[in-house]
């Protein structure tokens, strides 16, 4: 494996820890308003995610920075050619970023609520826009002879980016439910049990239906073969049918991890039928950007490869820590009371 391979696996693998880590705390602001019933335990549910959310951002950060030094032409293109989409993630973060800063700023519902919506419709519309934006460098979009992009934002959206950012969303949504009955106790952790139950089999079937569109656009789109990538697929798709079976069997903390897997074997299904292209071109794809065509000289990628060797297991062993730490499940016992606020008790509240 040559340091153009080593670098593409390591920005898979960068993407993949996001979309893992930051997928259940994605999950959890989804699930705000459904889940909470009133203002404590959607504080609960928050301070689950309190300690960590900002911590699983920093994957996106190093994947964008290792895309841009490892793959400048790449990064150029894909970041002048979503520069709506991306403008529009950017929005949304740091939109989330404020609600959980300003949720509890002022004793008024009607403040704590705006943020609490805040915080639910931008964990809905990153992801979305993520899948979208990550399956059309599969599906293809238009570059000109130049590797420049040559289209509109509008051309990001195609059938199967669209199921993409659906699937990605739900898949999002189960792996949030599923962590909140890990780290939860009470009638909070039984109800998203129960809402990881009712999310699993959906997400099961949206998601096979992109790992199998997944296969058919690399094999029509990108030229692959059958073979490695069904192999991986058919895994995610094991993944995903053995969290439904575990989700429902209430076995919580073997349902989570089988949701993070799928999540995995997902996000590498992408990266393999994309691969050795890092942006499939539809307009002629002889102007598609290869490993070869968008990789820095040899010098850079050797000065990143010790650089990685080096820091990556200490940012994992720091991580790691984190998450030991913070392990322990939180109840309504633990949270200091606050403001009800605009969504409000529910029906049955005492």
């Amino acid at each position: 494996m040559g340091l153009q391979e080593l670098w593409f696996c390591l920005i898979a693998l960068l993407w993949t820890g996001y979309f893992v880590l930051e997928g259940f705390d994605f999950g959890v602001g989804m699930l705000l308003p459904v889940l909470g019933r009133d203002a404590e335990e959607r504080g609960t549910m928050l301070e689950s995610i309190g300690p960590v959310w900002d911590g699983n951002e920093v994957w996106l950060l190093v994947a964008g920075g290792a895309t841009f030094a490892a793959f400048p032409l790449w990064y150029a293109t894909m970041f002048s050619g979503f520069y709506v989409a991306l403008l529009l993630v950017l929005v949304l973060l740091i939109a989330r970023v404020v609600s959980f800063e300003w949720r509890g700023k002022l004793e008024d519902p009607r403040w704590s609520g705006l943020w609490t919506w805040a915080n639910t419709a931008a964990s809905v519309g990153a992801p979305l826009i993520w899948g979208i934006a990550l399956s059309s460098l599969l599906y293809g979009v238009p570059l000109d002879s130049d590797h420049g992009f040559a289209g509109s934002f509008w051309d990001l959206f195609t059938w199967y980016s669209v199921l993409a950012g659906v699937a990605v969303v739900l898949l999002f949504a189960l792996h949030g439910a599923a962590f909140l009955a890990l780290r939860t106790t009470g009638e909070l952790r039984e109800r998203a049990r129960k809402m990881a139950a009712r999310l699993a089999v959906f997400a099961a079937v949206v998601g096979a239906a992109f790992l199998v569109a997944t296969l058919v656009v690399g094999m029509d789109n990108n030229d692959k073969d059958l073979f490695p990538g069904i192999v991986v697929i058919a895994l995610a798709a094991l993944a995903a049918v053995v969290a439904v079976v575990l989700t429902r069997a209430g076995r919580e903390g073997q349902a989570f991890m089988a949701t993070a897997a799928t999540i995995v074997l997902a996000v590498v299904s992408l990266f393999t039928m994309l691969y050795p292209r890092v942006m499939v071109s539809s307009t002629g794809f002889g102007n598609s950007l290869t490993l070869d065509n968008a990789a820095s000289g040899h010098y850079t990628l050797t000065v990143m490869t010790i650089v990685a060797l080096v820091l990556l297991p200490i940012v994992l062993l720091y991580q790691a820590w984190t998450y030991h730490v913070f392990r322990a499940r939180l109840g309504q016992a633990e949270m200091p009371a606050g403001p009800a606020d605009m969504l409000g008790p529910r029906r049955g509240d005492d």
